[in-house]
């Protein structure tokens, strides 16, 4: 059996994700990367194989997220394709008639529009994280509420209150306001998912038509009230894959299918899992960008260097 590997790494989690030749899911997994990518993407791997069927060969390997060079780099991918297109092919093997990807990750939201499973538009955040998950875990821990029951916590209240949305400092400062002034913490959580969702709406999807059917995808869609604060703000349903969590992982194997090679150059489950591997960084004063390098070693050796502008690396 031919199967295919996915791999998506972003800023707070590594995803991992293997497909058969008939584009089924066999194995997902999530990991948070603590800052320690590499090592996240090790224990990813690890936790896959073990769904790996007996007789399986691995036919291709895809990376994605913020850190897919990396990735690609350490794993020796056959594709390596930005989450855009990632998480649109993901969407469209699913759900075919999907016109409207909302994706809602640690540090990112993004926004795609789809026609017949084509990718014709997108929209990021920029600079701010209001509307990210990493805002809502900040709020969650000093609210003492684990970020898995925050949902849970939303719904049950009976008088939202309005939090301001523009950015995560005048949202943390109106959340200690009203906490100070003994508004209830459900009420206060409600009303960080609806700040949540103002946010992607009046930055990342602003001017955009948002048609149905929408996706809802990324670590966020976890969380009911954001959930609900959304179908309420675009007056209608929401649909949530199956794999919601890992959908730039499953893209990033599908993609595997499409573009596969005569033979894969994926090192191996075993190669990648004990190897010694590491990026190491230097400004290169050559010309007048000084651009940072990376230099990507597996067992000491140097495999890989990019980040110049001028092509020299």
């Amino acid at each position: 059996m031919q199967c295919y590997i996915g791999v998506d790494v972003g800023s707070i989690s590594a995803k991992g994700a293997i497909v058969n030749e008939s584009r089924e899911v066999l194995a997902a997994c999530y990991r948070r990367t603590q800052g320690r990518p590499v090592e996240s993407i090790k224990m990813v791997l690890a936790a896959i194989r073990k769904s790996l069927p007996p007789d399986a060969v691995i036919a291709g390997c895809g990376t994605t997220g913020s850190a897919r060079v990396l990735a690609g780099t350490m794993l020796g991918a056959d594709v390596v394709k930005n989450e855009i297109i990632a998480h649109a092919v993901a969407a469209g093997h699913f759900h075919p008639d999907a016109s409207t990807i909302i994706e809602i990750g640690g540090q990112d939201s993004k926004l795609i529009l789809l026609e017949n499973q084509i990718p014709v538009d997108f929209a990021m955040n920029t600079v701010c994280a209001a509307g990210t998950g990493s805002f809502l875990d900040h709020q969650a821990t000093r609210l003492g509420v684990p970020i898995e029951q925050f949902g849970d916590y939303a719904l049950k209240s009976r008088n939202r209150i309005h939090i301001a949305s523009r950015c995560t400092v005048f949202a943390e400062s109106d959340m200690i306001h009203k906490t100070q002034l003994g508004v209830q913490r459900d009420d206060i959580i409600a009303g960080l998912c609806a700040a949540v969702v103002r946010n992607y709406l009046n930055t990342v999807a602003k001017g955009k038509e948002l048609r149905p059917a929408v996706l809802f995808q990324g670590g966020v869609a976890a969380n009911t009230g954001v959930k609900k604060a959304f179908e309420e703000s675009l007056n209608r349903e929401l649909i949530i894959p199956e794999y919601f969590l890992v959908m730039g992982a499953v893209g990033a194997a599908l993609l595997c299918t499409k573009e596969a090679k005569k033979s894969s150059s994926f090192i191996g489950f075993t190669n990648c899992i004990e190897m010694q591997f590491e990026s190491r960084g230097f400004e290169c004063n050559e010309c007048p960008n000084q651009c940072e390098i990376v230099q990507a070693c597996r067992e000491n050796k140097t495999v890989a260097m990019y980040g110049s502008r001028c092509g020299k690396y």
